[in-house]
């Protein structure tokens, strides 16, 4: 039994070995644009840092969802790290105390793992994670391993309004490098091309926005703005989605609204976990805790650009959202 468990582990391990060989040939055939702190490469359509597009090729075949997997998925910079705490808090109210919670000491970023950028760990750590695991991704709904999209676990995902995520993304590249700094029109001529990470941006909200519509109980979608405005609504709407919506006793004694204040951008970027050191080093890239915590705020984009460039941006958002039914 041991021998064949050995075996079973050696040919896994030669199965990843060859994905990954076939996955860096591949990746050397891909188009390749300079512009970002790091060069991205085009993979079926969509910008990705290449040892993320590595990491995405691997999950294809790799990656076994589970039926009870809840994934929380955004483009970059869009409410990740709020939401990524919100669904923590809701989908583990009963195991810890509001006073004693994991999220005073750990940063959300930590505590709801990426599926295809490892923290310092290798690609195969979300495997190890007990069920219903809580995980995280940015790729496009056309990106994502079968896996997920055939064994009807749950997908939560975050959209924002385009200009504040536009200005967000940017402050986010140039805190982000050491030796790489972006002025903001180029940053946006090429978020306008849809050339940024994970984008096209309208891209990236479409497939999901579609497939909210086609299968709305595997697939919620929502918006940061509708969120911030009414966030004990849509904490419980988030609760429901997740099949363990709130008893009428957690109501009554305010479990939503204690969740809403604990998972607040005041309180967590207040916190120590949430400011000092790092998520993690790749070189030249630094991703400090505190860069994930920069204000929040809905409209804030009109204290970085003119109102000439967010008029550019709403014509772009337009166009590509025409038909849709998905407006911001």
């Amino acid at each position: 039994m041991e021998q064949a468990k050995d075996e079973r582990a050696i040919h896994s391990s030669s199965e990843a070995i060859s994905s990954q060989i076939h996955s860096t040939e591949l990746l050397s055939k891909l188009p390749t644009r300079e512009g970002w702190t790091q060069p991205l490469v085009l993979y079926k359509n969509f910008w990705l840092r290449p040892p993320f597009s590595i990491n995405i090729m691997h999950l294809q075949n790799s990656f076994k969802a589970r039926q009870d997997d809840i994934i929380i998925a955004s483009n970059p910079k869009c409410g990740t790290t709020w939401l990524k705490a919100l669904a923590f808090a809701v989908t583990n109210r009963s195991r810890y105390e509001f006073g004693n919670h994991p999220l005073l000491f750990r940063h959300p970023q930590q505590v709801v793992p990426f599926i295809e950028i490892p923290h310092d760990v290798e690609l195969t750590y979300v495997d190890t994670l007990p069920s219903p695991r809580l995980l995280a991704t940015h790729m496009p709904f056309s990106l994502l391993p079968d896996s997920i999209t055939s064994c009807g676990c749950r997908i939560v995902y975050i959209c924002r309004e385009p200009k504040d995520a536009f200005v967000s993304r940017w402050h986010f590249e140039n805190k982000i490098s050491r030796e790489y700094s972006i002025n903001v029109e180029d940053a946006l001529a090429m978020f306008l091309e849809g050339f940024s990470p994970y984008g096209p941006f309208w891209e990236h909200c479409l497939e999901y926005w579609r497939e909210s519509i086609a299968n709305p109980d595997k697939v919620l979608f929502l918006k940061y703005e509708d969120m911030t405005s009414e966030p004990v609504k849509y904490v419980k709407r988030i609760a429901t989605f997740l099949g363990a919506p709130f008893s009428i006793k957690e109501e009554e004694d305010g479990v939503p609204e204690k969740i809403v204040r604990l998972c607040s951008f005041e309180k967590l970027s207040g916190l120590h976990a949430s400011q000092a050191g790092d998520i993690a080093r790749r070189g030249n890239l630094v991703l400090e805790k505190s860069v994930f915590f920069r204000k929040g705020t809905v409209g804030d984009w009109v204290n970085h650009i003119s109102q000439e460039m967010g008029r550019k941006i709403d014509r772009v958002m337009e166009e590509k959202l025409k038909g849709s039914g998905l407006v911001f």
